[in-house]
């Protein structure tokens, strides 16, 4: 009987035991495991007068789940500070403490910036594009001229906040999105929107008149 060599071995070794194979397999996508706490705190939301599901939590970085975290802020309790650019909305609490939203930013997000007044708010809101947007895009905006009626359809949600300055709307709107997905990112159209969970819940915590601080870029004294 011929000597079994190591190279004999190799040469004798099927051709997938070298590491490559020419059988080509799907790729098993693994989604996330979402914590119960946050299935149940992004559930779909019973008594409204239209539906609010369930949000899609695989779509959205954990990062941006509503949390209560420590926030260095000059700003008094009650106070809404949006950083658009950690994407970020910070209702403070107190003994440096802050309830944070995660937020996704629209072209008109940041377009704004400084002090405000949540002068009303509204539950399922009527929508109206802008006089601009509706000259950039006539076709798709025309039509929604005299305003969109509240319903799931509705950019703003079941939910949204209108920011005026010195009494002049500022035509700033933190709102709602079914948009799962653009929550922590820039995105091309809105204001500043939260998963619809989140503007349901900030919306029954801060009344009219709430003072709101809108950051632009890195502010002192700001900061986790």
């Amino acid at each position: 009987m011929p000597k079994l060599t190591r190279r004999a071995l190799l040469i004798s070794t099927p051709f997938v035991l070298t590491g490559c194979t020419t059988a080509s397999r799907e790729p098993v996508v693994t989604k996330p495991i979402v914590p119960a706490e946050y299935l149940a705190m992004y559930a779909a939301v019973d008594g409204e007068p239209y539906p609010v599901d369930a949000a899609d939590l695989t779509r959205v970085d954990p990062a941006f789940l509503r949390r209560e975290v420590a926030y260095n802020t000059p700003e008094p309790t009650g106070t809404i500070v949006v950083d658009t650019q950690a994407r970020y909305l910070y209702l403070v609490g107190e003994n440096g403490m802050a309830l944070r939203y995660g937020i996704g930013v629209g072209k008109a997000g940041l377009e704004f910036s400084g002090e405000a007044l949540v002068q009303y708010k509204r539950q399922w809101p009527r929508w109206t594009p802008t006089q601009d947007m509706i000259a950039r895009e006539p076709e798709r905006y025309g039509p929604l001229a005299a305003g969109m009626e509240p319903g799931p359809l509705n950019p703003l949600g079941p939910r949204a906040l209108y920011l005026f300055k010195n009494g002049v709307d500022t035509l700033y709107r933190i709102h709602g999105t079914t948009e799962d997905w653009t929550i922590g990112k820039a995105v091309s159209s809105g204001c500043i929107r939260l998963l619809n969970q989140d503007i349901i819940d900030l919306y029954r915590r801060v009344p009219p008149k709430t003072r709101v601080i809108v950051l632009q870029g890195p502010a002192s004294g700001y900061g986790v």
